[in-house]
C-alpha cells in the first residue's frame, strides 16, 4: 500500500466513526486506548474521523470543547433533537483534538423495555431489568443506531463504523438487521466471561477448552453482557481485539477468531522529555522522599539514598492484578535481604481504587507536621545563614546554638517531639469502608508484613488515586512513576496491559506477565526484552508458587544492581519505549479499517 509520510492515504469517499462508552468518559483502559490513539487516527483521518460517546455533564464539561455543528454534523444533530435525543459536539481535550460527539443515552423506562424485547427477539439478548449499567449500555446503543442512519441519509460518504468492547457496541446486532450501508468493525479488549472467571481464582487459560460461554455467563449473572459481546462479534464485517491471548477467549468463549490482532501503543510524544529522564527521576524521587518520611520517620527512620521504590497500580481485582503475587514475593524478598543483612530498604507501593472513609488521621497528622518541620527549619536556616555570615564577616566564631533564637529552639523540639509516634507505619493511608473484608489487609497479615522496623521490605497501600491535589502527595500519578525504580505487574489476567508500556514511557524499568496481552506481545516481538529492562514473568502453566519464587528472584536481582546500572537500565528503557509508539504500531488499526471496508463495501 502506497503511504504519505509513513501513513496510508485513507480509503476514497470514507469517514470513520469511532464509538465507546469511553469516549469523553474515564472509566479504564480502552479511554486510555482512544486518547493516545487520536493523534495516530487524525494524521490518517483528519476531519473525516469522529468519535462518539454517551453524554455525561459532568465528564464532557472538562473533556469536550464544544463547538458549533456545521455541515452533514449539524444536520445529522437537528434529526437526532426532533426525535428527542440531545447531541453536543466539539473537540475532545486530548492530543490531536479529534472531533467528538456525545449523545444523551438516557432513555424513558418504557422505550427501554421496547428495546429489551427487540434485542431479546432479534438477537437472542435477554433482559436485564434493574442494572443501571445495562439499561445505559442498551440506551446508547439505541442512540446511536439513530445517528448513524441519520449520518448514512446525509452524508454522501461510505461510512466506517468501529465499536468497542460491549458497552459502546449494542448498536452492532440492529444494524445489521437492518442491512444498513456500513462497514463495520468490532473491538473487544478484554472478554466479559474472562474477567470474571480470572477474578473468581480461576486459572482461565487451563479451563479455556472445556469452557461454555452461555453457561459462565448464566454462572456470573452476566447473561445480558455475554450476549451482546457475543453478537456484536459475529455480526461486525471485521473483529479484532488486542493481543493472541485474548483472541483464544474470543475463539473460544463468543464463537469467532479475530481477523486482526490492534495492539495498544502510547502517544510517546505526551512522555517525551527529552535528555532529562535522570534529571526527572531523580526530582520526583525526591517527592516521594516526603511521602516516606512522612509515613515511616515518626516511627523509625532508615537511609533514603539507600531506598529502592517498587508499585503496582491498577483496577482493584487484586488476583488479576498481580497484588497477591506481588505481596508474597514482597515477604520472600524481605526474608532475602533480612538474611543477608543488606542495608537496603525497599518500599512497595500498592496504588489502586477502593471504597475509603477518609485519609487515616495519624498519616495526615505526621505530613503536617513534617511541613511543618520543613518550614520551620527553612526559616531557621535563613536566619542562621544572615546571623553566621556577619558574625563570620567580623572574625567571629560563634556556636550555631547562639545564632538560633530561644523561641525558634523550643519550637522546633516540640514539633520534632510531636512528630515522633510509638506505633507501627500503617500498611494503609487510608480508612478503608471495609477494613475486616479487604483481600490486601488480610493477605498482608497472613504474609506477616507490618512494616516493623526489622523488616528490610516497606508496604504502603493507598487505595486512591495519586494526584497533584492529594495532601500526601502533592505531585501527579505520572510524576509518581518517574520517581519510583521499578514497576511490578505479574498479572494473571491483563488482555493488554498499559500499566508497564507507561513505566517504559517513562523510563522505569518494569515486569509484566505472560498472561498479559502485552508481555506475549513482547516476547514474541523482543527476545532480547530482559536485556533493555522489559521482563516478563511465566505465569501460564505455572503453580502460584513457583510463579512468586521466580519473581523473587527478578526482584532481588534488580536489587543488587548498583546506581551505575540502574541509570544504564533507565536509559535503555527510554530509548526502547519508542517502539510502543502509535506510529508503529497504529498500522494494526489501519489495516483493520481497510480491511472493513474492502468487507463493507466491496474495496480498498
Amino acid at each position: 500500500m502506497p503511504t504519505q509520510g509513513g501513513v496510508p492515504p485513507r480509503p476514497d469517499d470514507c469517514i470513520l466513526i469511532e464509538v465507546s462508552w469511553e469516549v469523553c468518559n474515564q472509566v479504564g483502559g480502552i479511554y486510555q486506548v482512544l486518547r493516545s490513539k487520536a493523534r495516530a487516527m487524525q494524521q490518517r483521518w483528519k476531519d473525516a474521523y469522529l468519535l462518539v460517546g454517551p453524554l455525561l455533564p459532568e465528564m464532557a464539561a472538562v473533556e469536550l470543547e464544544c463547538e458549533e455543528p456545521e455541515g452533514w454534523l449539524a444536520n445529522v444533530i437537528e434529526a437526532l433533537e426532533k426525535e428527542g435525543v440531545r447531541a453536543i459536539c466539539g473537540r475532545w481535550l486530548v492530543d490531536g483534538r479529534p472531533r467528538a460527539l456525545l449523545l444523551d443515552h438516557r432513555l424513558a423506562p418504557e422505550r427501554l423495555e421496547v428495546l429489551r424485547h427487540r434485542l431479546q427477539r432479534d438477537h437472542g439478548i435477554p433482559p436485564a431489568r434493574g442494572n443501571e449499567l445495562v439499561d445505559g449500555v442498551i440506551g446508547f446503543g439505541e442512540v446511536v443506531r439513530a445517528m448513524l442512519v441519520e449520518t448514512a441519509r446525509r452524508n454522501p460518504a461510505r461510512l466506517i463504523a468501529h465499536f468497542h468492547e460491549w458497552l459502546g457496541a449494542a448498536a452492532l446486532p440492529q444494524l445489521a438487521a437492518e442491512g444498513l450501508s456500513v462497514a463495520t468493525l468490532f473491538t473487544t479488549h478484554a472478554t466479559s466471561i474472562g474477567r470474571y472467571v480470572a477474578s473468581g481464582g480461576e486459572d482461565l487459560y487451563a479451563r479455556l477448552a472445556e469452557l461454555d460461554g452461555d453457561r459462565e455467563a448464566e454462572r456470573f449473572g452476566i447473561e445480558t453482557q455475554h450476549a451482546i459481546e457475543r453478537s456484536a462479534a459475529k455480526s461486525a464485517d471485521v473483529f479484532t481485539t488486542v493481543s493472541p491471548i485474548t483472541g483464544e477467549e474470543c475463539a473460544r468463549l463468543l464463537g469467532r477468531e479475530p481477523d486482526v490482532v490492534t495492539p495498544n501503543g502510547l502517544d510517546l510524544e505526551r512522555f517525551d522529555v527529552g535528555h532529562e529522564v535522570q534529571s526527572n527521576h531523580a526530582n520526583y524521587k525526591d517527592q516521594i522522599h516526603r511521602f516516606v518520611m512522612g509515613h515511616f520517620f515518626p516511627s523509625y527512620s532508615f537511609d533514603l539514598d539507600k531506598t529502592l521504590y517498587f508499585f503496582n497500580a491498577g483496577r482493584f481485582e487484586p488476583r488479576n492484578k498481580g497484588f497477591d503475587l506481588c505481596l508474597e514475593a514482597m515477604a520472600r524478598l524481605n526474608a532475602e535481604l533480612r538474611d543477608a543483612k543488606s542495608d537496603l530498604t525497599v518500599v512497595f507501593f500498592i496504588v489502586t481504587a477502593r471504597s475509603t472513609r477518609s485519609l487515616e488521621p495519624a498519616t495526615l497528622y505526621a505530613r503536617g507536621l513534617l511541613d511543618d518541620l520543613d518550614e520551620l527549619a527553612q526559616r531557621i536556616g535563613s536566619e542562621i545563614g544572615e546571623r553566621l555570615f556577619r558574625e563570620s564577616a567580623a572574625g567571629r566564631r560563634p556556636s550555631l546554638d547562639d545564632l538560633v533564637e530561644e523561641y525558634w529552639r523550643l519550637r522546633h523540639r516540640r514539633l520534632q517531639h510531636a512528630f515522633r509516634s510509638n506505633s507501627l507505619p500503617l500498611l494503609c493511608t487510608h480508612v478503608l469502608s471495609d477494613p475486616g473484608s479487604d483481600p490486601i489487609l488480610s493477605h498482608l497479615k497472613h504474609l506477616g508484613l507490618s512494616n516493623a522496623p526489622s523488616d528490610p521490605v516497606k508496604i504502603v497501600y493507598h487505595p486512591d488515586f495519586i494526584s497533584s491535589v492529594n495532601p500526601l502527595w502533592g505531585m501527579d500519578y505520572e510524576h509518581f512513576v518517574r520517581g519510583c525504580h521499578l514497576g511490578v505487574f505479574p498479572s494473571c489476567y491483563e488482555p493488554w496491559g498499559y500499566t508497564p508500556l507507561e513505566c517504559l514511557a517513562m523510563g522505569v524499568p518494569a515486569i509484566t506477565s505472560d498472561l498479559a496481552g502485552f508481555g506475549c506481545y513482547v516476547e514474541e516481538v523482543f527476545p532480547d526484552h530482559d536485556a533493555w529492562g522489559l521482563q516478563v514473568l511465566k505465569r501460564r502453566n505455572q503453580r502460584y508458587h513457583d510463579a512468586a519464587a521466580d519473581l523473587t528472584e527478578r526482584v532481588l536481582g534488580f536489587c543488587r544492581l548498583d546506581l551505575e546500572g540502574r541509570v544504564a537500565l533507565r536509559n535503555k528503557v527510554e530509548v526502547k519505549s519508542q517502539m510502543f509508539d502509535w506510529s508503529a504500531l497504529a498500522s494494526a488499526y489501519h489495516a483493520a479499517h481497510d480491511r472493513a471496508c474492502a468487507a463493507g463495501f466491496g474495496a480498498g
